[in-house]
């Protein structure tokens, strides 16, 4: 009957002793587990690397060279040369700038007014029944549409694309939020810290915000991805960022009339977007996966 208590100590010993596993062990652990997450941000790190050091990789986006009008993939031009003579591969990587710059910002911005919006109408009642009703009409318009609206109100350029593409992702992030809370509102320990006078932004901020950031870091890698293709579509259709900006959207525009004689206009940059939005959703898949292996274990 005394054994017990003390093989329990010195297994506990034993236990403390045990050398923890180093930062590269740890790493190497998670890559294992959770393979998805690896893949994904390696492929949307190394598309957010060839961006940034665009200026260091290719030349000048803009340069006019008629001379090599519509020329092949060579030795010369990498991905061939578009109808005013300029590189194609110039302008691929300089437009994953654009890309990211509007992906990341849309994704940060939506994620912080619905979280805050979120918040206050998932526990108030009174502000529920009147923003939700205003979140399904926003919900009610299509994402592309109300952005072309937006944007030929307000002029073209990356700063209002961004503003046009987070208006309908707000409401996203809003329902997803409110349904956290909802759920969260009724649990013991809430109720408790409401019946001992606790005020409400120290509710929202200590008891139920920590609930909604496992979804929520995945929701915004969705509204991520969905903002990089709808820059693009906006790009084509030439509701997107000026002409003189190179994005992928716009690489694409110019390129459909020559597709017949000069498909890699099109080929090239569509590949760059379709290589990021998927990496993007891979990530999510993963976090998704690794916040909630609960979900992991029923797939």
């Amino acid at each position: 009957m005394v054994d017990a208590p003390v093989d329990s100590v010195l297994a506990a010993e034993l236990e403390e002793e045990r050398p923890r596993p180093g930062l590269l062990a740890r790493a190497r652990d998670y890559a294992r587990r959770h393979p998805t997450v690896v893949i994904g941000g390696g492929l949307l790190l190394i598309m957010a690397i060839v961006a940034i050091i665009a200026p260091l990789i290719a030349p000048d986006p803009l340069r006019l060279n008629p001379i090599n009008r519509l020329k092949p993939p060579g030795e010369k031009f990498w991905f061939g040369a578009d109808f005013l003579g300029r590189d194609v591969y110039a302008r691929t990587v300089y437009g994953g700038q654009i890309s990211l710059i509007v992906g990341l910002a849309v994704a940060a911005v939506s994620t912080v007014i619905g979280l805050a919006i979120g918040l206050t109408a998932g526990y108030v009642r009174w502000v529920d029944a009147i923003v939700m009703r205003i979140m399904d009409g926003l919900m009610a318009i299509p994402g592309v549409l109300l952005a072309i609206a937006l944007i030929s109100l307000a002029g073209a350029s990356v700063t209002n694309v961004i503003i046009a593409i987070t208006i309908p992702e707000v409401p996203r992030v809003v329902r997803l939020v409110r349904a956290v809370v909802l759920t969260v509102r009724e649990q013991p320990y809430v109720e408790a810290a409401v019946s001992v006078g606790t005020r409400l932004p120290k509710i929202l901020v200590k008891h139920i915000l920590p609930n909604t950031l496992a979804p929520l870091i995945v929701q915004a890698t969705y509204v991520c991805a969905s903002a990089v293709v709808i820059e693009a579509i906006l790009s084509f259709l030439g509701a997107g960022t000026p002409p003189e900006i190179p994005s992928w959207g716009n690489i694409m525009a110019e390129g459909r009339t020559y597709f017949q004689i000069a498909p890699w206009m099109i080929f090239f940059p569509g590949i760059f977007l379709a290589i990021t939005v998927l990496a993007v959703n891979i990530l999510g898949d993963g976090l998704r996966d690794s916040l909630d292996p609960r979900i992991a274990r029923r797939m």
